[in-house]
């Protein structure tokens, strides 16, 4: 059986505090009917993904997303993980903490639970902390990577604390995960302090690796939106990976074609993707290359996180 290493997955409600009491939580099921997301996936989002922009340039159908999206966080439990890993023929999955909402240590107790979940660890930029401490604490307690949400966490990949983190992380040589690409998690507009959809921007991500060349970066989602923009800045970068969610075949082929094979990782967002869509598209883009395959749904992720 083929090994299959999912690099970017999440536990527990990332978008409002205390989302980790979610992940134990039994028989939660999606609520609500209408998901647009579920249409872009039926096409392998060829027609509908983040290559065609269409959510980005239609305010309407841009909030249906978001509240489909929405729906689908609220099911990110210990349960339905594993059940979406098993449906699809996911051998292990890495969990992305977004401190405070759901910290490293949520992640922990759901991984001593399940040996297939692979957690990573976070920056909480809502506390005073030692972060260097911190961290090294969590790598000796299993975590395989640290995750970094700037829309999220309302901090830029600039800012000093992110910096201090990465300093202090990089000397444990376990790759970096950040959201990269400007978008919306909210739309209510009690919720709006929540967010900065402008620190998705790839110009942060340019400064942030740029400062840490000797550091391995995963970027997530490959940019979304601004995916042309990775390709054309990082393509030369040989500390740099990009995964593969929410883009299509063709998409994935020209990753692949920019950045190599050995630069590419699986990777579906669960909940907020679906991760037999994204396999799907990733063995059509894949075009029955056996070798590539196994580089990008496992190889690539096995010797970036040490495992």
């Amino acid at each position: 059986m083929d090994i299959i290493i999912d690099t970017h997955a999440h536990l527990g409600n990332i978008l409002y505090p205390n989302g980790g009491n979610l992940i134990e939580k039994r028989g939660v099921r999606k609520k609500g009917f209408l998901d647009l997301v579920s249409i872009s996936e039926f096409f392998l989002h060829e027609k509908f993904g983040a290559e065609s922009s269409v959510e980005k340039n239609n305010t309407f159908i841009e909030r249906l997303i978001i509240k489909s999206l929405f729906r689908r966080n609220l099911t990110a439990t210990r349960e339905n993980f594993r059940k979406s890993m098993d449906k699809a023929g996911v051998t292990f999955s890495v969990a992305l903490p977004v401190p405070p909402y759901v910290s490293f240590a949520d992640l922990k107790a759901a991984a001593d639970k399940d040996p297939k979940v692979i957690p990573f660890t976070g920056i909480d930029y809502t506390r005073d902390y030692d972060i260097e401490t911190s961290l090294e604490a969590d790598v000796a307690a299993g975590a395989k990577g640290m995750k970094l949400h700037p829309i999220l966490q309302c901090a830029p990949l600039t800012d000093k604390r992110t910096f201090d983190g990465v300093e202090a992380f990089a000397p444990h040589q376990l790759p970096i995960i950040m959201h990269t690409g400007v978008c919306q998690y909210y739309i209510d507009r009690k919720d709006m302090h929540r967010q900065k959809p402008s620190y998705g921007a790839i110009h942060y991500v340019r400064d942030l690796i740029n400062a840490f060349p000797k550091v391995n970066f995963i970027i997530g989602h490959a940019g979304l939106y601004e995916w042309n923009d990775v390709k054309e800045i990082f393509r030369a970068y040989k500390n740099v990976w990009v995964e593969t969610t929410f883009r299509g075949p063709s998409a994935i082929r020209e990753l692949i074609n920019t950045f190599g094979s050995e630069r590419v990782l699986y990777g579906s967002d669960w909940p907020w993707g679906n991760r037999l869509s994204a396999i799907k598209a990733l063995k059509k883009a894949c075009q029955g290359n056996k070798e590539i395959e196994i580089r990008i749904f496992s190889g690539n992720a096995g010797k970036l996180m040490k495992l």
